[in-house]
């Protein structure tokens, strides 16, 4: 084992001991908290790109704007502030919580570029609670001639657990006070639904829809080649790309900068890496700059450990006009006992300055990924 994955595990060991204690400031049921207010949660954050300029180096990109990766590391430390805040109690000098991220549900774009010298204020506050999960909704504001004008919004969930992070632990319920809370708070049940039902149609659990299987069947059509008469001679429609032909691949190693207390690689951490290529995916599709629409559906499958070796896999995998839809697979590998396992799945919806080739696939998993895709556009579509 080398010198500091020693260090890592006697850190992680001392931290672990101390939160032990934490235990028994826990609640046995949620009746035993107090109730919260929406905006008891409520926070603002400057992150002042105009007014300090020794910190713009950090989130600068070569296109002289935000980079968009470094905005996801900071809405997911908000996120988890923001949880803090709801559960925190008075008495307690210490939380006995462990708040992680368990999903961003979406996050919407309402602007192209993020200027890198105006300052940026994040808004945010619990919407909904469960049991022992919390939807956060933040918003991103940018100043420009004195105002601050919307940039984006974003849904999170967050789940609470115990001092180790080893069982789930109750949060404070929350109760609406006006009838817009109400709504809030009823969007955060049906977004909670929505998510179950979208879980509930996976294509890794059923079968396509009929129209679905009609668009796979066409496709195939489309791409045979009538010169000959086979099922496997296949020829590629103008203007278009196999989806072989429209993946990258990436590498990190995770080193122990990147990790929490529970010598796990946050999650904003990860968010980024994943959306750099996601990005480089859809450059090189494109052949121009693409700019980010939407993030969905990230689910933390699996927590990420220091020293393990996360591997990354963009993959076009739905086109339409000048939209660029990409997913991004990461896994880690364990070098001590060789397995490969998922953490993440990343959705990102792009933009490209020109029309785009239409992506084409050629085997029936790839089909899937398509129509994947296909659904995932569709309702980025809805949304803005």
């Amino acid at each position: 084992m080398s010198l500091w994955k020693i260090v890592s595990l006697r850190d992680h060991v001392q931290a672990m001991q101390e939160r032990k204690a934490l235990h028994t400031l826990l609640a046995k049921r949620q009746e035993d908290l107090s109730p919260r207010r929406m905006k008891d949660s409520y926070l603002e954050v400057i992150l002042p790109l105009g007014s300090q300029p020794e910190i713009r180096e950090k989130y600068l990109n070569v296109h002289n704007s935000v980079r968009f990766g470094r905005i996801l590391e900071d809405l997911d430390s908000l996120g988890v502030l923001i949880c803090y805040t709801h559960t925190k109690q008075e008495m307690q000098p210490r939380s006995p919580l462990s708040i992680v991220t368990a999903l961003v549900d979406k996050i919407n774009l309402c602007k192209k570029i993020i200027y890198p010298d105006c300052d940026i204020k994040f808004t945010g506050n619990v919407s909904w609670v469960g049991k022992t999960s919390m939807e956060v909704k933040m918003h991103m504001l940018q100043l420009h001639d004195g105002d601050y004008c919307p940039v984006l919004d974003a849904t999170f969930v967050m789940v609470a657990r115990d001092p180790e992070n080893k069982r789930p632990a109750f949060v404070n319920p929350l109760v609406p006070e006006t009838p817009e809370e109400e709504e809030i708070f009823k969007q955060g049940e049906l977004n909670k639904l929505k998510r179950i039902d979208f879980s509930t149609a996976s294509l890794l659990k059923m079968a396509p829809t009929a129209e679905e299987r009609n668009i796979v069947h066409d496709i195939f059509l489309n791409t045979l080649d009538t010169r000959t008469v086979s099922f496997r001679s296949r020829k590629l429609p103008p203007n278009s790309v196999w989806m072989e032909d429209a993946k990258l691949k990436g590498l990190q190693i995770c080193h122990p900068q990147e990790r929490n207390i529970f010598n796990r690689i946050f999650g904003g951490f990860l968010m980024r890496k994943a959306f750099e290529l996601g990005w480089a995916t859809a450059c090189s599709y494109g052949g121009s700059r693409p700019f980010i629409v939407s993030v969905d559906d990230i689910m933390f499958q699996r927590p990420v450990e220091v020293g393990s070796l996360l591997l990354l896999s963009g993959q076009v995998c739905y086109t339409e006009k000048n939209y660029i839809q990409v997913r991004v697979h990461s896994e880690v590998y364990d070098a001590d006992t060789r397995e490969h396992h998922t953490t993440n799945i990343f959705h990102f919806t792009f933009i490209s300055e020109n029309e785009v080739p239409r992506v084409v696939p050629k085997t029936y998993g790839e089909s899937m990924l398509y129509l994947d895709g296909k659904r995932h556009f569709a309702a980025v579509m809805k949304e803005i």
